[in-house]
């Protein structure tokens, strides 16, 4: 306890045990008329009087609350005029806390509470007083009611329903932007005194943020507060009853405020220029490489569209955007040959897709990059002058005639020398062989049309560097007829003729 709140305990406890402020008077009131009492009292000589109607006259009894005192603590006194103060009177107290909490001297009329009072548990207690004849048990005054009010003392410290609040502001805000608003709670009487006036200011987290005195409105307090460069904050708020001042008593809460993300950064690429390399034998649709834009917001506010917007290239390839990653994926869109071209370049942008109107001075909400694509030289195998051959030839050549040539390049710039075979296994009879050198078809045994007309070949073309990489190509071989054969019967004819048979005879 403070020594101003022990002063101001002393100033009340001796206020209250002034006489002037602690006695219940019973004594006429000049300004009312008379009334008649409703009862006989007996006189002292024993005969039956009236009298007039006795009001009491008192003030309210005020008792300090939290008394730490080891003697009863005194409350007031109860006082009739028509106690002559020679113990014929006796007094009797009913009510909230008679007789435990709240005693009487019926002699006196002193009054005293047993023990320390909780205002905060109860504010005020409502007795009945009444004054009686000892000998007869009389009334001498209507019973009268009274009130003890308890006297705030600032024993209640505010507290805060939540020890830490979660709260959100978005970033940029305006100075003055509501954040959250905390309120203490302060059990002492708000009625009394300034025990439960609370004011509100900050302990941490000036200079980002202010409090509102009196209504404890959190509120932004710098412009311009940027998530990119700090997210969380944390402030200690201070709510001190006694309207702040000295001597008061204070609680505490944590406020922890997160800046929310806003559109104020455009997208950027981390470089100027962007080189991807792709085989040439990559088939339409293949994924050559990805790009990205970096953004400093997130969610929605990061993301962005990705779009080829120029260069030599757009009728070659495709950009689509990953969702999930915020990528651009650049895809082969037609055929690619590296004997044809080797480098193509793309001008890509990344544009942001939700765009806040209240940052457009930040922008342009987009940025572009070059990107460079070159061709890689693949192994191509070779390729035959035609994609079939067909020759025609006379069964009756002799071995060794050359019945046709096949045709084959290597496409790659190396140029590579051609090996030609055949395939076996379209020539089971060993009828035709190759030349390896040049492709020239020949024959190595007969020909008989009457036995085989056609004769379906494959040709097999393999670079000399990389025999592995073949390509075939079919080549069909017509046998074409010559008159070497003479005419013969179907049949064996067995006849029988007279020997007088006539000439001409069949």
């Amino acid at each position: 306890m403070t020594i101003q709140q022990v002063l101001l305990l002393l100033l009340l406890w001796m206020w209250l045990l002034h006489p002037c402020h602690t006695e219940m008077l019973f004594r006429r009131t000049p300004d009312l008329r008379p009334k008649s009492f409703g009862g006989r009292i007996s006189g002292n000589d024993g005969k039956a009087i009236h009298r007039q109607k006795r009001g009491w006259m008192w003030n309210q009894f005020f008792l300090l609350e939290e008394y730490t005192g080891s003697d009863y603590q005194y409350v007031g006194k109860l006082h009739s005029d028509q106690d002559k103060g020679d113990g014929s009177l006796k007094y009797i107290l009913s009510g909230d806390g008679a007789g435990t909490l709240f005693i009487i001297d019926e002699k006196t009329g002193d009054i005293h509470a047993t023990r320390r009072i909780d205002r905060e548990e109860k504010a005020f207690y409502t007795l009945r007083a009444q004054a009686i004849n000892r000998r007869t048990l009389r009334p001498v005054e209507p019973e009268s009611e009274f009130v003890i009010k308890i006297h705030d003392i600032n024993d209640n410290e505010p507290t805060f329903p939540e020890e830490i609040y979660t709260a959100s502001v978005p970033e940029m805000s305006v100075v003055g932007t509501s954040v959250v608003q905390v309120t203490a709670t302060d059990a002492d009487d708000p009625s009394y005194g300034n025990s439960a006036r609370v004011i509100y200011s900050i302990l941490q987290g000036q200079p980002y943020f202010s409090v509102e005195p009196e209504t404890g409105i959190i509120r932004t307090a710098l412009p311009n507060m940027n998530r990119e460069n700090r997210e969380q904050y944390q402030v200690v708020i201070q709510a001190k009853d006694m309207g702040g001042q000295m001597g008061g008593l204070s609680g505490t809460t944590t406020v922890n405020i997160t800046l929310t993300d806003v559109n104020d950064n455009p997208p950027r690429f981390p470089q100027s220029t962007i080189h991807l390399r792709i085989p040439e034998s990559s088939p339409v649709g293949t994924a050559i490489g990805s790009i990205k834009a970096t953004d400093a917001d997130t969610g929605k506010n990061a993301e962005v569209e990705y779009r080829i917007i120029d260069g030599d290239g757009t009728d070659m390839f495709d950009i689509v955007t990953q969702k999930d990653t915020q990528e651009g994926i650049i895809t082969v869109r037609k055929p690619l040959d590296y004997e044809t071209r080797r480098l193509y370049t793309l001008k890509v942008e990344a544009e942001n897709t939700h765009v806040d109107p209240r940052f457009y001075y930040l922008g342009p909400f987009k940025d572009t990059t070059i990107v460079k694509i070159s061709v890689e030289d693949v192994d191509e195998p070779p390729i035959f002058s035609r994609s079939s051959y067909l020759f025609e030839v006379h069964e009756d050549i002799e071995l060794g005639t050359i019945i046709g040539t096949v045709m084959a390049r290597d496409p790659d710039s190396a140029s590579s020398p051609i090996r030609f075979s055949l395939d076996r296994h379209t020539d089971l009879d060993r009828i035709f062989n190759i030349h390896s050198g040049n492709g020239s078809i020949y024959t190595s045994k007969p020909l008989d049309r009457e036995i085989s007309q056609w004769h379906n070949l494959s040709v097999i073309a393999a670079e000399i560097n990389n025999p592995k990489d073949t390509t075939r190509v079919p080549v069909y071989v017509r046998i074409l007829d010559v008159n070497d054969n003479a005419p013969q019967f179907a049949v064996f004819y067995d006849t029988f003729v007279c020997e007088n048979a006539r000439a001409g005879q069949v």
